[in-house]
């Protein structure tokens, strides 16, 4: 099992205990914009996704991660998608589930984590992740981190009628 610890929370592989949290996440359309949802998911396919879930990183192009604290709650999730081997480069994303757990350091801790164990054992030279313009919590969370504004796609995402701009922020590894 993959276990990433920080001093307040850790990173952990998916659990079929897991099947009921993601389902409120996957299905709470406040969170669509995100990841491009249009229709919601069944706890079948949620269940059928969990037992793929261990499958490597390498084969199946994603790792999902849940953000736990020491009290064995589940805070969020953390994705490495779009994983190109070749290119030494992954996606980024990351979601707290609950508002009340919003701007606590949690994503930052999380967030800092998943860098690190990208760029020692995937050895990865690049990580990044598309942010909408209107998500200025989520551009100051990269930035802290170091990650780098360094695109803009305008008119990227429609969401509810409009479209929104979507911005680059990219974090590069000169160690490898």
């Amino acid at each position: 099992m993959l276990t990433l610890q920080g001093k307040n929370i850790k990173l952990r592989a998916l659990e079929p205990e897991d099947l009921e949290f993601i389902y409120e996440i996957e299905n709470n359309e406040d969170l669509w914009e995100l990841s491009s949802t249009q229709t919601p998911y069944s706890k079948f396919l949620i269940k059928q996704y969990l037992e793929n879930a261990h499958l490597d990183i390498f084969e199946v192009k994603q790792l999902r991660l849940v953000i736990e604290d020491f009290q064995q709650k589940s805070l969020g999730l953390i994705d490495i998608f779009d994983f190109e081997p070749q290119h030494h480069r992954a996606a980024i994303g990351i979601l707290i589930a609950e508002k009340e757990n919003r701007q606590k350091g949690i994503g930052s801790e999380a967030l800092q984590l998943l860098c690190k164990y990208a760029f020692s054992h995937l050895k990865m030279h690049q990580v990044y992740a598309g942010v909408s313009e209107e998500n200025v919590v989520s551009q100051k969370l990269f930035q802290q981190q170091g990650f780098v504004k360094t695109g803009e796609k305008k008119d990227w995402n429609l969401v509810n009628g409009k479209y929104k701009t979507e911005y680059l922020y990219q974090l590069i590894n000169n160690v490898y």
